[in-house]
């Protein structure tokens, strides 16, 4: 999944660099996933969509569920939990 905050994405606040980002906005997981689906643009095509204004702690929460995070980056105000081997 992508997981973006700016000026242009839905989130909260809605600026660029801020210092901590309560929502932020998620798009194109790469399967449904239920911790989401309530913030999707599009719940029929929950792989081909944005989901708006998702809490940080939700965001933080499909990560550790899915694992942990592979690679890239997070906004802040979302803790990076790394990925086991």
């Amino acid at each position: 999944m992508s997981v973006q905050a700016s000026q242009y994405n839905y989130c909260s606040p809605r600026e660029d660099d801020a210092k901590r980002y309560h929502a932020v906005e998620v798009g194109f997981p790469n399967a449904k996933e239920s911790l989401l689906i309530e913030y999707a643009e599009n719940i029929t095509k929950p792989e081909l969509t944005v989901y708006a204004y998702v809490p940080a702690v939700v965001v933080s929460l499909v990560i550790a569920k899915h694992g942990g995070i592979v690679s890239g980056e997070l906004p802040k105000g979302i803790p990076y939990l790394k990925a086991g081997k």
